[in-house]
């Protein structure tokens, strides 16, 4: 009997970076499609599925195309999916009545369900179930990947606000006339804007890339099983 697998926190990190990293103009794509799309009936509740089952897509290690999300098999998931996230929406409301750290235990215990629902055809119940099981063991692994993330994601975002905040207070002291100053300090904010997008882009992929190793590593216990 093979023994099941568990995930390594830098693998996570690094498959993650390179998933993620590999499929941001997809990402991208597909987040502005979702954008653009998400007042029209019907299609807005496929295109959110598809979204948040992006994590799936990229554990197939392949790059794939934002059309994607207007893929008609999503819609075919839509009673189980309302009916997963309803379940889900109900035991973490109350897990978090028990001063919060149940509620973030039953998240990370239930994260994979709608990928698995997606993925594996179960119904709701099993897959709350299944990734109950998948990721018992792992969860303090998915909690410390997240919790990298996100403070890598600050530090960054700090130094970059910083840096453009010291050139723009150097652009006030060394302007010529006012005039001068305001060309440069709308160019220096207008590309600041443009950096700080990319980054939030950057860290959404890196963070669905890291949900796909997850999913990708954890699921082949359910392979092994039959």
């Amino acid at each position: 009997m093979n023994a099941r697998k568990k995930l390594d926190y830098v693998t996570v990190l690094s498959e993650g970076f390179r998933y993620g990293m590999k499929n941001v103009p997809s990402l991208l794509g597909a987040l502005v499609l979702w954008i653009v799309t998400i007042w029209i009936p019907y299609v807005n509740v496929g295109t959110t599925i598809a979204i948040c089952t992006l994590p799936l897509l990229l554990s197939r290690g392949e790059v794939f195309s934002p059309l994607t999300i207007f893929d008609k098999k999503y819609y075919r998931y839509m009673g189980e999916y309302f009916l997963t996230f309803g379940l889900m929406a109900i035991g973490i409301i109350g897990a978090a009545l028990f001063l919060y750290i149940p509620a973030i235990v039953v998240s990370l215990a239930w994260s994979l369900a709608i990928l698995l629902l997606l993925d594996k055809g179960l119904n709701a119940a099993e897959a709350i179930r299944m990734s109950n099981k998948l990721t018992y063991g792992n969860k303090w692994t998915i909690l410390f990947v997240t919790v990298t993330i996100c403070i890598a994601s600050f530090i960054v975002w700090t130094i970059i606000s910083m840096f453009f905040a010291m050139i723009s207070y150097r652009i006030i002291i060394g302007a010529d006339s006012l005039e001068s100053m305001g060309i440069a300090s709308v160019m220096v904010g207008f590309i600041s804007i443009l950096v700080l997008l990319a980054l939030i882009v950057a860290t959404m992929a890196f963070f669905i890339g890291c949900q796909a190793s997850i999913y990708g590593t954890l699921s082949k216990n359910i392979e092994e099983q039959h």
